[in-house]
């Protein structure tokens, strides 16, 4: 997968939520009424009916099942497009975090998006050259937030995040929205299902200098791993590339602070600031 960086617009969400809407009132239930029928929780129905939120597949049909829909929601679901601030490389992706069983992640760029705080997304987007419109950045943060559902709606989903110690010190957007950072990233790792390590600054055998990855199991126990650079990104299924970055993924757990290490670094960090 390698296409182009732009959003894509949320207009055929909006579309399929104000249908999804008329299809469960036309049923008679209301939104919680509704969202255990399908698996998912009131607070991410009324995400899809906004707009706000890709429905997956599986949702999709469920939907148009139970609310005997003739599949006017399977129709419109496939020509579905995700909102302003998912770029459209991202989006396969983005799909596949919604259904993961287990999502790993290791930077050294910036900190990972499902882990950053408003005002540091917003710092982030705000350095991005050449420079992004107001509206823009709005977007960009908005649905960086909205992401981050995907943490406490998914339990049962294993986050994994290995986060190199320098984008911290590095301070993005200041004393402040670092203390903030910080504190949102704590709060982050204290979820059960959710694994943070810092990777030190000081550290000889380092198995992760080709660069950022992410790998992700699927609910059929298939691995991919994910790349992205400046202008395109790289999505593989292939068994020989997936295993290496596993072989990587692997070394760095080892290689960094434990979790226990890594919270305690954190809160040192901050008060040094």
């Amino acid at each position: 997968m390698a296409v182009g960086s732009e959003p894509e617009p949320s207009e055929s969400l909006q579309g399929f939520g104000a249908l999804l809407a008329l299809f469960r009132k036309r049923a008679g239930l209301t939104q919680e009424q509704f969202a255990p029928l399908v698996g998912y929780s009131a607070a991410a129905v009324s995400s899809i009916e906004q707009g706000r939120r890709f429905p997956q597949r599986q949702f999709i049909l469920q939907a148009d099942q139970i609310l005997e829909a003739d599949e006017v929601l399977k129709t419109s679901g496939r020509h579905l497009a995700r909102r302003p601030g998912i770029a459209s490389w991202f989006r396969h992706w983005a799909q596949l975090e919604e259904e993961a069983l287990n999502l790993w992640t290791y930077e050294c760029r910036v900190v990972p998006g499902l882990l950053q705080s408003e005002a540091y997304a917003r710092a982030v987007f705000q350095s991005r050259m050449p420079p992004l419109a107001d509206a823009q950045v709005e977007n960009q943060v908005s649905a960086r937030m909205d992401r981050q559902h995907l943490l406490r709606e998914n339990p049962n989903t294993a986050y994994s995040f290995i986060v190199e110690e320098a984008v911290i010190l590095r301070r993005t957007g200041g004393v402040e929205v670092t203390r903030g950072l910080i504190d949102h990233m704590l709060a982050q790792a204290d979820l059960r299902n959710v694994e943070l390590q810092v990777m030190p600054l000081r550290q000889e055998d380092h198995a992760g200098l080709g660069g950022p990855l992410q790998l992700l199991e699927t609910p059929d126990n298939q691995w991919l791993g994910y790349t992205e650079g400046y202008f395109n990104s790289h999505l593989t299924s292939s068994p020989k590339q997936v295993g290496r970055m596993l072989q990587r993924y692997a070394r760095m757990r080892s290689q960094a602070l434990t979790s226990a290490d890594s919270v305690g670094l954190l809160k040192r960090l901050r008060g040094d600031l």
